[in-house]
């Protein structure tokens, strides 16, 4: 096996096993810290023997069990240090039967422990994007549009608030769900996004390690609460948003937008799944929730073989709707496109350019000014606005089409 064959092996491995060692360490030995350590020491170890001795049959096996071995010996070492006879002796001893929560699953159980309420929600995303979805903490400072000083130290405080609080490793019972369903909702949904267009310069411009996770997971909430709209709303927006996921990228490595990709590549099976899903919703009669009304505008989209029968009015209507139940920056954003399409760029730009104190940062508030001044003909405000996005994008495909639009302005 050749040398990028092998880092093509741990770089799957990765995406692949991270957070399943990370779990089963988190249920072995109570500690997030131990369990991060321990993995990454393990991953390490894959680095520097894989090459030599060859890739194993079964990597997340072997993973396991050298990040067990790496956590063992650093408790042994705490406990001479510490004194800790009884924390170290919990190694050696079988882990006592623990009845199981509706969802026997140890990446859920982790999640759900990240997403604790006694976290910040900020915390509770950031946490479960490294402790579960194995990103670093760049990415998820990129994801969170804050500094990656700022991002360590709050991942570091939320891990030790865990351990100091002996917040429980579990599925949270029936009756408790509801209230704590919402912050993993969000979480997931974060994990989702990075996954389809993912931040890191040096990871592929599609995750679908992380968008298919994110799927697994939501699936699995949705079988323990079939009722709550939110967690099939959710459901629906990221399959509706997966099913496009082969068209969304050339050949050559550029991201290709809505309105230019090849419609029959999409998944029609994930497409009818989802449209099920919003149907159903719509039946309920219920209020929907955010998740709903973002399922719904992809429904819209998704509905229609040809862009240009796409109904803009509903959504923009749906947006409408939205902006009551979630007036941040990012929506209105999203709705100004719809509205370009609706009313015209120059009513677009307007409420576009209102965003700036808000997005000055956002490297898509950036790339949206630079498309509608294109289309305005103000071709060196628009190659301006191009050069910002495209300074803010991290996602290799991203910046990959929004330079092939700034070169085609002149």
């Amino acid at each position: 096996m050749s040398v990028v064959d092998v880092r093509e092996a741990i770089t799957r491995a990765h995406h692949e096993e991270w957070a399943r060692v990370v779990a089963a360490l988190t249920r072995r030995f109570g500690d997030l810290d131990i369990a991060e350590e321990a993995a990454a020491e393990a991953f390490a170890t894959a680095v520097e023997r894989w090459p030599a001795d060859g890739v194993p049959p079964n990597p997340g096996a072997w993973l396991t069990t050298t990040a067990n071995r790496k956590a063992i010996d650093r408790i042994r070492r705490e406990s001479k240090r510490d004194g800790k006879q009884k924390e170290a002796q919990m190694v050696y001893d079988d882990d006592p039967p623990e009845p199981l929560g509706a969802i026997d699953d140890e990446r859920l159980r982790l999640i759900f422990t990240c997403c604790h309420p006694a976290l910040a929600m900020e915390t509770r995303m950031a946490l479960t994007l490294r402790m579960v979805g194995g990103l670093t903490v760049p990415e998820i400072a990129r994801a969170f549009l804050v500094q990656e000083t700022a991002m360590g130290q709050r991942i570091t405080r939320a891990k030790a608030k865990i351990k100091a609080a002996r917040i429980p490793y579990r599925v949270p019972s029936a009756e408790d769900l509801p209230a704590r369903v919402s912050g993993v909702l969000a979480v997931l949904f974060l994990v989702f996004n990075e996954g389809y267009l993912a931040t890191g310069p040096d990871t592929d411009p599609v995750r679908h390690d992380l968008t298919a996770e994110a799927i697994r997971l939501t699936r699995l909430i949705r079988a323990l609460m079939p009722k709550d709209g939110e967690v099939a709303g959710l459901l629906a927006l990221m399959l509706l948003t997966e099913a496009r996921r082969t068209a969304r990228v050339s050949a050559s490595g550029e991201l290709v937008t809505l309105d230019e990709q090849d419609r029959g590549a999409w998944d029609a099976a994930l497409v009818a799944e989802g449209h099920r899903l919003v149907r159903e919703r719509l039946a309920s009669r219920v209020p929907p929730g955010r998740y709903q009304i973002l399922a719904a505008i992809n429904a819209v989209h998704t509905s229609v073989r040809d862009v240009r029968d796409t109904d803009w009015s509903q959504v923009v209507a749906l947006y409408n709707q939205l902006a009551r139940l979630d007036p941040s920056p990012i929506v209105a954003l999203n709705r100004a496109i719809a509205v370009a399409e609706l009313d015209g760029p120059e009513v677009a730009l307007a409420a576009v350019d209102r965003l700036e104190d808000k997005l000055a940062g956002y490297h898509a508030y950036h790339a949206t000014r630079a498309d509608l001044l294109r289309r305005l003909g103000r071709s060196q405000e628009s190659h301006a606005a191009y050069d910002k996005a495209i300074e803010l994008a991290g996602n290799t495909a991203e910046t990959a089409y929004l330079t092939r639009r700034r070169d085609q302005l002149g």
